[in-house]
């Protein structure tokens, strides 16, 4: 039992390591002092996003504390050699293998920014009013993929399609581990299906591009120099150019030397608009990074425009048969009925074996 409860603490004090639960923990201790001033209330908006970054802090921090220092006592325990507590301390070590089976889970979230909130952009590609219809579907796939799951998610900017769907649409998403999940929908999605936009119903094959981010809303976590930047405010139109606003509120945000380019004009303000442009710029830069495996910012190159339609990562075929089929872990299912409908967790969790094979 006393080299069981020792390899047993090797394995999570290994597993805490990875996942930087003492690090986090100092985060978490420092987040909580801030609240604890007596100014802390007088910015409602930075406190509320405090509490927040604490509450989601201790969800994933405490269970690994507690779990490690149940295994330390018990360790230390079993180094007396009282025959007393040897039942006793048998049922704990059959407890705690059991919650580090569960919490276990949490190692395939080790990457950089796997336990930060996304932001997610859908753009419609080739195909028209179909591709338009096809980036409304997939938000409502999302949409409905978040409910389900218990995750919260706001629109943050959209523009609608002429006559039906989204041209383009990008939501801000908070979940446990949001972006390691969420990662593994970052890609080209294609959709064939007879369309209802065709007065011959023919099969139509459309596109649409997601985009995945980790939402980096702490300015010194991704660093941008302004001089870098490129920035253009313009009067905001309403849905379908009805209506304009009377002052320049929306805000275009270029990042010259990858030209990454942001527009937000939902907010009514300006200062909003921006600081919001500035969250998704930062997001897309870190995304980038990630992707280019670079290890500073002056490193990244822009985003790869030639192959944005070209390289699908998933397919989603109506018609003539019924498929969804993920191109990269050859994962499918012949219901996607289910898939549109919310129905994501063995595409993710075959993407996270995938990735932790390669």
């Amino acid at each position: 039992m006393q080299q069981q409860a020792a390899a047993l603490l090797k394995q999570i004090i290994a597993a805490t390591d990875s996942l930087k639960i003492d690090q986090r923990a100092a985060e978490l201790e420092s987040l909580k002092t801030d609240s604890l001033q007596p100014d802390f209330w007088g910015d409602n908006q930075t406190a509320q996003s405090t509490m927040q970054q604490i509450a989601k802090l201790e969800s994933s921090v405490t269970p690994w504390l507690n779990l490690r220092k149940q295994v330390s006592d018990a360790v230390e325990l079993l180094d007396l050699n009282d025959p007393t507590m040897s039942e006793e301390l048998g049922q704990q070590l059959e407890v705690v293998q059991k919650t580090f089976t569960e919490l276990k889970d949490d190692l395939k979230f080790a990457g950089p920014y796997d336990d930060h909130d996304v932001i997610l952009t859908l753009s419609a590609g080739a195909g028209g009013t179909d591709a338009q219809d096809w980036t409304q579907m997939l938000f409502r796939m999302y949409s409905r993929f978040f409910e389900k799951s218990g995750w919260k998610y706001t629109l943050v900017d959209e523009s609608a399609g002429e006559e039906a769907g989204l041209k383009s649409a990008t939501l801000e998403v908070s979940g446990p581990f949001a972006y390691g999940k969420l990662k593994s929908e970052q890609g080209v999605h294609r959709l064939v299906r007879l369309s209802p936009f065709n007065s011959d119903n023919l099969r139509q094959t459309s596109f649409a591009k997601v985009e995945i981010s980790p939402k980096i809303d702490k300015p010194d976590e991704v660093i941008i120099d302004e001089k870098e930047l490129k920035i253009d405010v313009y009067r905001a139109g309403g849905h379908g150019g009805q209506s304009v606003n009377t002052t320049d509120s929306a805000v275009r945000i270029t990042h010259v030397p990858t030209g990454l380019v942001v527009s937000i004009q939902n907010e009514r303000s300006q200062l909003q608009n921006r600081e919001t442009a500035m969250t998704i710029l930062r997001s897309r830069l870190a995304q980038l990074q990630v992707e280019q495996h670079a290890e500073k910012l002056s490193e990244i190159k822009g985003p790869n425009q030639s192959a944005e339609w070209g390289n699908q990562i998933r397919s989603y075929v109506l018609h003539p048969y019924k498929q969804v089929k993920d191109l990269r872990t050859r994962h499918e299912t012949s219901d996607p009925d289910a898939v549109l409908d919310g129905a994501l967790e063995p595409f993710i969790e075959a993407y996270l074996q995938h990735t932790l094979g390669a």
